[in-house]
């Protein structure tokens, strides 16, 4: 927990578009969760943690205590038109344990982040609106937000379940921009401080053995912002400083609202289909930047899962084969034009011997952004292992 915790602290994006806002939202999802587009929002906790919907909790089974840990490898070449650079780097993805409270419900707790600063940019040319000259821009960033929210879902009946989760969001950026304009030069070192917290309720419905669908809602909230910052001039070799640690308040960081809907079908008892959509409404937050403006995002995902089931006692009729994709336009828009993000993705659900346990390995490949218009795009080559853990517990012993 305390490396994981340290972990946290350090970046984990190295996206120029973790520039904007508290950086690059993070997708931190459990289980088999990577290998199916990072849809789900219709599944049902019983045999991983699914962190999509706090509904899906009323259906731990029961005696049975969860526990999931995973990590990402990524590989991301980013592009403009006239030059690539790649970079390579692990991430530690999230920790969680889940436990029925009682035979129609469960709760949850864990830790992962929600977004990621950690950026590098160098004499970037950017017009003064209203005129003819350019100033250049050189900035590095790095830090983000941590998210830790505790989950319950209570199943009513056989066919409904509905579920809520508080999120304690905290974390801290560090912004250091250097402005050239003409032959003076505007350095501003700044470092904010972010906490808050955010409520989601969710629901999920059986329709029959086959069909659930699903919804949930990400209440939008307010997350509170403080500043040190330190600001120097240099013109004519004079450095002159304008402020020296200055402590104040600076503007907070609005989270919209965010509604999904989702639903999952199972075909002939092995080969499983889920779809979700969500809808993020970031505009509604009246926030902007000096470089873009955040703009509503749609959200799509597919995925299927496949599971021979021929005899369980052979293990390789017991591994579990996924694929997705998922697509979204983004929630950034820079010179007019979204920054989107899509995905395809491969997997496998490896059981562990004698447990109900098993390994969660996936491969996503995905593009994010675009060369047009002088922006980056990004390349990226995603593996995910995800560990879930389910033991029984506070069953006697029959036979020692």
């Amino acid at each position: 927990m305390v490396l994981s915790l340290t972990s946290f602290s350090q970046s984990i994006s190295s996206s120029p578009y973790s520039l904007y806002g508290v950086g690059s939202v993070y997708d931190a999802d459990f289980g088999i969760i990577p290998a199916i587009g990072s849809s789900g929002i219709a599944l049902p906790s019983d045999t991983f943690i699914n962190n999509l919907n706090p509904a899906s909790l009323g259906y731990l089974p029961q005696n049975h205590f969860m526990f999931d840990i995973g990590g990402k490898a990524i590989s991301t070449t980013y592009q403009n038109s006239s030059k690539s650079e790649s970079r390579n780097n692990f991430q530690f993805s999230h920790i969680a344990f889940a436990f029925p409270v009682t035979k129609n419900s469960g709760f949850s707790v864990a830790l992962k982040p929600y977004s990621s600063a950690a950026f590098k940019i160098s004499n970037l040319k950017i017009p003064i609106e209203n005129s003819q000259d350019y100033y250049y821009l050189t900035a590095a960033g790095s830090g983000g937000l941590n998210n830790f929210d505790f989950s319950y879902g209570y199943r009513l009946g056989k066919k409904l379940s509905v579920g809520a989760s508080a999120a304690v969001l905290f974390g801290n950026t560090s912004d250091n921009r250097s402005f050239l304009i003409e032959s003076s030069v505007t350095s501003i070192q700044k470092k904010t401080t972010y906490n808050g917290w955010r409520g989601t309720l969710g629901a999920q419905y059986k329709i029959d053995s086959t069909l659930t669908v699903a919804t949930t809602f990400k209440l939008p909230t307010q997350i509170k912002a403080s500043k040190v910052q330190t600001v120097e001039t240099i013109a004519d070799d004079v450095i002159t400083t304008v402020e020296s640690n200055v402590a104040s308040d600076t503007d907070d960081y609005y989270m919209p609202l965010e509604m999904g809907i989702g639903i999952s079908k199972r075909f002939k008892n092995n080969l499983n289909m889920t779809l979700d959509y969500e809808k993020s409404l970031w505009s509604n937050s009246n926030q902007s930047e000096l470089y873009g403006n955040f703009v509503n995002q749609d959200r799509f995902a597919l995925g299927f899962t496949y599971r021979s089931k021929k005899n369980v006692r052979k293990y390789w009729d017991r591994i579990q084969y996924a694929t997705g994709v998922n697509f979204d336009t983004g929630y950034l828009e820079v010179d007019g034009k979204r920054v989107n993000n899509a995905a395809i993705s491969i997997g496998l659900s490896l059981p562990l011997e004698n447990t109900y346990s098993a390994l969660n390995i996936s491969y996503s490949y995905g593009q994010k952004g675009s060369i047009s218009n002088d922006l980056i795009k990004e390349n990226y080559h995603k593996i995910s292992l995800n560990l879930s853990l389910d033991g029984i517990w506070f069953i006697k012993r029959k036979i020692d």
